[in-house]
């Protein structure tokens, strides 16, 4: 499998430093800042960026160079779109981060407008496509106007600017999960099949080793309200060989919650999705949970949870994403790390790095996967992108489009049950 050229470009280790102001924003001769500080984080073509910036009171203080604060991933038209000169412009695009004071913001009906501190550009070069690791800068530097408020001069940013490889696999299915397409690799225009997924709306077999799953998880006896549930949906990913490498099955039927017609957030359904054992063929591992439920609102979204399990770990289960996909249009499903940190009020613990088959490790920071899917009602052909750095083996892959699956279904098990008639109502002329 040959993958396909992505760059990811971070920017991390921000850090503000100002002379004459201190931590808690106190007088030093000069006016204070309004903290914390945020930034915008702009590349011509993709969607701005913000973060905060922490305020950095002392000269001998460096920020933590793992702290990443953005990232940007660029593919080859990317790059040369960067690279073309504008309309109007001489000169190739700019990595640009805009410093503020504090947010907009209104008191006692009185529109307080942020500040602009300075900014700091960055232009794109012929580095950006040697396709190998380079710091395009680190350290401090001014950004402060010649003068700001009461003459405050001098603001410095720190940060970190750098740009790694990030390959990736891309692959598509040919048509609906639910009519058992092929999986085939895109390489440009080169679409070569690489598995095929074997779609099953009812309970497996006695006689398959899955069954072993469903038996301890889900018995499909636990509900008896007719056809208000989804249950016994399972979808195999089989090698251009025949043999089953990886699958995903409904453990917990996606049913309504007391009192409405959809499946809530309070009991959502669930999938578990098992990779084979590469010595006993017929052995099945859990490798992950996949939850699914509808939020309601003005346009509905169908929230997506994944949890890596770790048999043993001492952590337990490790929410790896929880991302909302609007029902209508369809969305991106993706476990990306440094989003999900970004996101996340604590850091996001490591899972094992054994060596075990398609271990995610997060060791190895950013992009992990990404699964584009349709919304309701809508052909769906899911488009799916993994970093090559997790993949060693085409089982490796496998095990990916099962939750790719698993996950495209979801939005048709999250759709509004019919209300039940009343049999009066229903006989009533």
């Amino acid at each position: 499998m040959n993958p396909q050229t992505f760059i990811r470009l971070s920017i991390g280790s921000l850090g503000l430093r100002v002379p004459g102001i201190t931590l808690n924003g106190a007088k030093s001769g000069r006016s204070a800042l309004s903290f914390p500080c945020v930034c915008e984080i702009r590349l011509r073509g993709f969607p701005v960026q913000t973060a905060i910036i922490p305020l950095v009171s002392s000269p001998e203080t460096t920020p933590d160079s793992n702290n990443i604060a953005s990232s940007f991933y660029l593919q080859e038209s990317d790059l040369k779109a960067l690279l073309a000169p504008g309309c109007l412009l001489k000169h190739h695009a700019c990595l640009e981060i805009v410093v503020f004071t504090g947010h907009n913001e209104s008191h006692c009906g009185i529109s307080i407008k942020r500040q602009h501190i300075g900014t700091f550009k960055l232009e794109v070069g012929p580095e950006w496509g040697n396709g190998r690791p380079v710091i395009l800068f680190n350290g401090w530097i001014h950004i402060g106007k010649n003068k700001w408020l009461d003459g405050i001069a001098g603001a410095e940013l720190h940060l970190r600017v750098k740009l790694d490889p990030d390959p990736r696999y891309i692959f598509q299915f040919k048509d609906k999960t639910k009519l058992s397409p092929q999986i085939i690799q895109l390489q440009g225009t080169i679409k070569q099949p690489i598995f095929s997924c074997k779609f099953s709306q009812d309970r497996v077999s006695p006689r398959d080793p899955l069954s072993n799953f469903w038996s301890s998880s889900f018995d499909g006896s636990e509900l008896d309200i007719g056809k208000r549930e989804r249950k016994g949906w399972n979808v195999k990913i089989h090698d251009l060989s025949g043999s089953a490498v990886a699958a995903a099955f409904i453990t917990t039927p996606f049913v309504p919650s007391t009192g409405c017609d959809w499946v809530a957030r309070s009991n959502p359904g669930a999938w578990l999705i098992v990779r084979s054992d590469v010595c006993r063929p017929e052995s099945w591992h859990p490798w992950g949970k996949l939850e699914a439920w509808r939020e309601r609102g003005i346009r509905d979204s169908i929230c997506c949870r994944f949890h890596l399990l770790t048999e043993g770990h001492e952590l337990g289960d490790l929410l790896m994403s929880e991302i909302l996909i609007s029902a209508e249009k369809g969305g991106e499903f993706y476990i990306d790390t440094d989003k999900q940190v970004r996101a996340a009020s604590t850091p996001m613990h490591s899972p094992r790095g054994s060596g075990d088959f398609a271990a995610v490790s997060l060791a190895a920071e950013g992009f992990v996967m990404s699964c584009r899917v349709q919304g309701e009602g809508k052909c769906s052909k899911p488009l799916v992108q993994l970093a090559m750095r997790h993949v060693t083996c085409v089982e490796d892959v496998g095990i990916f489009m099962a939750l790719a699956a698993a996950v495209d279904l979801s939005i048709e098990a999250c759709r509004p049950f019919r209300r039940r008639l009343r049999r009066s109502a229903s006989h009533s002329w």
